[in-house]
This record gives structure tokens, C-alpha cells and sequence, in this order.
């Protein structure tokens, strides 16, 4: 446990599963108070039961107004907000060409406008007690591919924010940095190493190497890996951490 972070009060978007939910558990473990955001209202009130301190609001960020309502409940629960991890918002893939409208807007209306929303909503509060954001954008950001151009180009969208965001910091107290996941087993990556091992008439961990291996990685990172950066972050120890952007990616990424 990080004494560090013991009594503090964060708000962890995206926290029904995956990555989102295991920053919860480990700042939750950290000692801090979370609120759980999510539109699956079972999975995050079933998660913050078991999570000492949390609670859960369930909602769905595209909608203008979700947001302030999110950190209104957060500031009136733990009386203040040291720290916001916009993790919330999955993109469509597929081939530019039939990528529609909706799809883009709905890629953007969640990842992007609702870490825009949530951050607005929580700065002042976050400037009162000189907390953080860290925003979870990915690795497509800087890692282009024609079947992921609504989420590389949300990614790239959230990295820049994060750095126009920590330009304000600087002024404001508040620091503002985002990590880069590479490819992390949640459900989605589980859905590709499945597919992969039909395709190819492989057992699951055998796609799953095959698929690491033609990824140019080792292994495939851990949920709780990229947490564990998300309470680094949140600490003391990193107090001259501002605007960085961390890729957590196995050294996929081998661009400078």
C-alpha cells in the first residue's frame, strides 16, 4: 500500500472492466477513495462492494451534463478530488472506407469529449487541493494503422490535450500526464488471441504467443501494470512529472 496516497479521492472513468477497473482496485488498495464511472451500473456497483472506500455512479459520458454530475457526486461524497483517470471509451476498428459517420462520432463523444467534460468539471477542485489527471489514451496515438483511425486519432487528440492541459497546470498546481498502453490482455485483446487461434487452427496461448511475437513484443502487458503507473503518477514521488507522456507498450513502439 502507498501511505502516500491513503485518505485521497479519485474518480476512475471506464471502471467497469479492464484497465479501468484495475486502476480502481490499485488505488482503491493505495487508500484512496474512488468513485467508480461507467454506464454498466452492475459491474461498478458490484466492484465498488468489494473495493474499501469506493462507491459507484453509473453513467454515460457522451452525454453533455453526465460529467459535472460524476464530479458533483465525487466532491459531495469525499469532499474534494485529488485526482481524475480518464479511462473510459472503446473505438471502433475497421476499414476506413466503411467506418461511418456514427462511428466516428461515437468514438470521439466518449474518449475524447467526455475526458474533456470530466477534466473541465473536476479542475477546480483538482486546483484546490493540487491533484492530477491522467489521461489513458494508447499507443495507436503515435502507432498508425489504417484499420484503427478512429482510435489512433482520438489517441493523438488525447496527448495533445494532455499537454495544452499541463501547460495550465503549471499555473493552476495541477499536473496532467497520460500513458500509452500497448497491447494489455483485457477482453478485447482476448477477442483478437481468439479469432487469431480459429483463424489459424491454434490453441488459445499458442495465438496468443504467435500473435505477441508478430506484434514485435515479448508479452502482453497486464491491466495491473499500467495501474501501477497510474499510482506512480497520482504520488508524491512524482511531483515533477508534468505533461509526460509514457508508453507502456512492451517496446512495441520503437519510433523516437
Amino acid at each position: 500500500m502507498a501511505a502516500s496516497l491513503g485518505g485521497r479521492a479519485a474518480i476512475v472513468t471506464g471502471a467497469s472492466r479492464g484497465i479501468g477497473l484495475a486502476i480502481a482496485e490499485r488505488l482503491a488498495a493505495d487508500g484512496m477513495r474512488v468513485l467508480l464511472v461507467a454506464r454498466s451500473a452492475g459491474a461498478i456497483a458490484e466492484a465498488a462492494a468489494r473495493l474499501p472506500g469506493a462507491a459507484a455512479h453509473a453513467a454515460d459520458l457522451r452525454e453533455p451534463g453526465t460529467a459535472a454530475a460524476a464530479v458533483e457526486q465525487a466532491v459531495l461524497r469525499f469532499g474534494g478530488l485529488d485526482l481524475v483517470v480518464n479511462c473510459a471509451g472503446a473505438t471502433q476498428r475497421g476499414d476506413f472506407q466503411t467506418l461511418s459517420d456514427a462511428a466516428w462520432a461515437d468514438g470521439y463523444a466518449l474518449k475524447l469529449h467526455g475526458a474533456v467534460r470530466v477534466t473541465r468539471a473536476a479542475w477546480p477542485h483538482l486546483k484546490a487541493r493540487g491533484g492530477s489527471v491522467v489521461m489513458i489514451a494508447g499507443i495507436g496515438g503515435k502507432q498508425a494503422s489504417a484499420d484503427f483511425t478512429i482510435g489512433g486519432s482520438v489517441n493523438a487528440a488525447l496527448m495533445n490535450l494532455t499537454k495544452a492541459l499541463a501547460d495550465k497546470g503549471v499555473g493552476d498546481g495541477v499536473r496532467v500526464n497520460c500513458l500509452n498502453p500497448g497491447s494489455i490482455r483485457t477482453e478485447r485483446l482476448t477477442g483478437r488471441i481468439a479469432t487469431l487461434a480459429r483463424e489459424r487452427g491454434l490453441e488459445p496461448e499458442a495465438a496468443a504467443e504467435t500473435l505477441a511475437r508478430e506484434t514485435g513484443v515479448a508479452r502482453f502487458g497486464e491491466p495491473a501494470e499500467i495501474a501501477a503507473m497510474v499510482a506512480f503518477l497520482a504520488g508524491p514521488e512524482a511531483a515533477y512529472v508534468q505533461g509526460a507522456i509514457l508508453d507502456i507498450d512492451g517496446g512495441w513502439l520503437r519510433a523516437v
